[in-house]
């Protein structure tokens, strides 16, 4: 099925970083105007500004990632666990305030959360991420819900071992112990291509994919059900 976003106008947050680059090469390609800003959005007020600056927009994709911490549960800080919040889940209900209300006046709007399987299966020394990334798919499940009839759709991709530049560079890719573990691991065998989970976040923000609500969608290779 051909995926057409001509039309659509979608802002994608700290799009330098995550699946931000290969997401706004594709959505572009399928023919969306894409609005990109690179920020970490930390401060409370700029999520609202960035959404004003953007202007009416039909699909917001929260991108939002950082460094994944590998702390030990019981060495983790109120620092790493109050940082991984602040980037990842704090925005949240500040992007919706900024573009939910216009989204509902209109009867039309997507909010795609770019998120992490990580939340799915227990991951060691992954507490702080795993549980950030957790906040982000009940939040998405919830306003999901909410802003449904409103026809609305929000929906989270749950990803792990997709090929992006934050989790695994080249570099790591490149690692015997890196392919050794993909093979364990996943049963794909393989990472997941950027441009095959950019797609599929492509078809979530299309007209093709009103039908899903509050759903969390594993892009994984497999490896939630290993």
């Amino acid at each position: 099925m051909a995926i057409d976003l001509s039309g659509k106008r979608i802002l994608v947050t700290q799009a330098a970083d995550f699946m931000g680059p290969a997401l706004c090469k594709t959505l572009g390609e399928l023919g969306a105007d894409v609005i990109a800003d690179v920020r970490p959005l930390l401060d409370p007020d700029l999520p609202a500004a960035v959404v004003r600056a953007a202007g009416e927009i039909d699909v917001l994709v929260a991108n939002l990632a950082i460094p994944a911490p590998t702390t030990a549960v019981a060495e983790v800080g109120e620092e790493e666990w109050r940082n991984a919040f602040a980037h990842m889940v704090d925005p949240l209900p500040r992007l919706a305030r900024a573009v939910a209300p216009a989204m509902m006046t209109r009867k039309s709007g997507k909010i795609l959360v770019m998120g992490s399987s990580s939340a799915l299966r227990g991951m060691k020394r992954c507490s702080t991420y795993s549980a950030a990334r957790g906040a982000q798919l009940a939040w998405a499940q919830a306003a999901g819900v909410e802003l449904a009839p409103h026809n609305i759709q929000v929906n989270a991709i749950a990803q792990n071992f997709v090929e992006n530049p934050t989790y695994f560079p080249p570099e790591v890719q490149a690692l015997p112990a890196f392919q050794e573990r993909l093979k364990r691991e996943v049963p794909l065998g393989r990472l997941v291509t950027q441009r095959e989970d950019a797609q599929f976040a492509a078809y979530l923000c299309s007209d093709a994919a009103d039908c899903f609500v509050g759903q969390v969608f594993p892009v994984c290779g497999g490896w939630v059900t290993r």
